[in-house]
């Protein structure tokens, strides 16, 4: 029986909370930012699909960890982000921006490969436990993220969260401190799964595209809700700090969401609970459209649990293939939910500037209600499967 390192899995998981913390600065910078550059929603779009592009070369980023060291990626690409996404509020023009954007993805996707590997040989024969710690750390950054940076605009500016890089540095400093002893055995040296893959495209081609259908109604919806949600709030009256406490509220629910989700569809079922999440969450868009004034939080609380919910269960589908290639068929449903998701964000943001954010919001809730299709399409190309 392997041990569980509970000190080593939680220096992992701060590593964790330390990186996404400061990738989660962007959703409440971008109102501060499309005022200072003179940008358009759609352009702000690209801000965030700079971050996304990187994830495209994680076989390389594989290959690169497996060489040069996961333990010293890990240590080091917290530093790197804090770096990118504090520096961004300097910014002086929108090229900078995206340049900054772009390392601060690639750092996050270098960080994102090894660590969960590291997650697992330290976490013995509890590695359900090990990446449960692992999951809460990152989920929690995004809840406090907004609040940090939020508060450091409030008291330096948006040019003054430059600031915010020592505890970057010092986060890499106790991570190497912590870690100097922790030793990464083969983890990448996995065997190479045996099997056809254009026998696997062939056949399980139906279910991606149902996944890839569901996803880009429902990101129309998280689009709205992650990236745009400041900006919608300060358009509509409120102040900086109060969209950063809302972007918080939505995210810390969103935490719950992700951890109870995938217990309760072992209980009933995957496309049960694909079905009721996509069902309330999409009455939950509606009210929130009417209701934002007097109800944020309640609403933001409902929907973040329901909308967030769906990820761990889809992710499980797909483990549920069976299909004797389980690590292609994950690549598989990352490439879909990259390519979907950057799509929609930016046809949100062409939206938000042609009809505007408004507007925007209620199209979004209406695309939402098309995913309770895809959940019978999906549970309906299952059975024929």
């Amino acid at each position: 029986m392997k041990k569980f390192k509970r000190g080593e899995v939680l220096t992992i998981s701060f590593s964790h909370f330390a990186h996404d913390v400061y990738s989660s600065f962007l959703a409440p910078m971008l109102p501060l930012l499309i005022s200072k550059l003179g940008i358009s929603l759609s352009d702000a779009a690209f801000l965030d699909i700079a971050r996304r592009i990187p994830a495209l070369f994680n076989p390389l980023f594989g290959l690169m960890a497996e060489r040069n060291g996961a333990k010293a990626i890990v240590i080091l690409m917290p530093s790197i982000t804090a770096i990118c996404m504090s520096f961004l509020g300097l910014a002086s023009s929108y090229t900078i921006a995206l340049i900054l954007l772009f390392v601060a993805g690639l750092s996050a996707a270098l960080f994102h490969i090894p660590s969960p590997v590291m997650t697992r040989e330290a976490s013995g024969d509890k590695v359900g436990v090990g990446m449960s710690f692992f999951m809460v750390g990152g989920e929690t950054a995004r809840t406090v993220g907004p609040l940090i940076i939020t508060g450091a605009i409030s008291l330096w500016g948006l040019d003054g969260t430059y600031r915010l890089v020592p505890f970057g540095l010092l986060a890499s400093f106790l991570l190497f401190w912590k870690l100097r002893n922790f030793e990464v055995h083969s983890s990448f040296s996995k065997k190479r799964e045996k099997g056809d893959t254009k026998k696997f495209l062939k056949m399980y081609a139906p279910f991606f595209s149902v996944i890839g259908g569901f996803m880009f109604f429902q990101s129309a919806m998280k689009s709205v809700l992650v990236l745009y949600l400041p900006v919608y709030l300060v358009q509509n009256g409120a102040t900086l700090w109060y969209a950063g406490i809302s972007l918080s509220v939505l995210q810390f629910f969103a935490v719950l969401g992700t951890l109870f989700s995938g217990s309760y569809s072992d209980k009933i079922g995957r496309y049960n609970m694909l079905l009721i999440s996509s069902v309330v969450s999409s009455v939950f868009m509606v009210l929130f459209i009417f209701f934002h004034e007097s109800l944020l939080f309640p609403l933001l609380a409902v929907l973040g649990f329901f909308l967030f919910a769906t990820g761990p269960v889809l992710l499980a589908s797909v483990q549920d293939l069976n299909s004797g290639m389980p690590t292609f068929a994950n690549s598989i449903y990352m490439s879909v939910n990259f390519g979907v998701g950057s799509i929609v964000v930016y046809v949100v943001g062409k939206l938000g500037d042609t009809i505007g954010l408004n507007e925007t919001y209620q199209v979004a809730a209406a695309l939402s209600f098309v995913c309770i299709a895809f959940v019978f399409m999906l549970k309906k190309t299952a059975k024929e499967r």
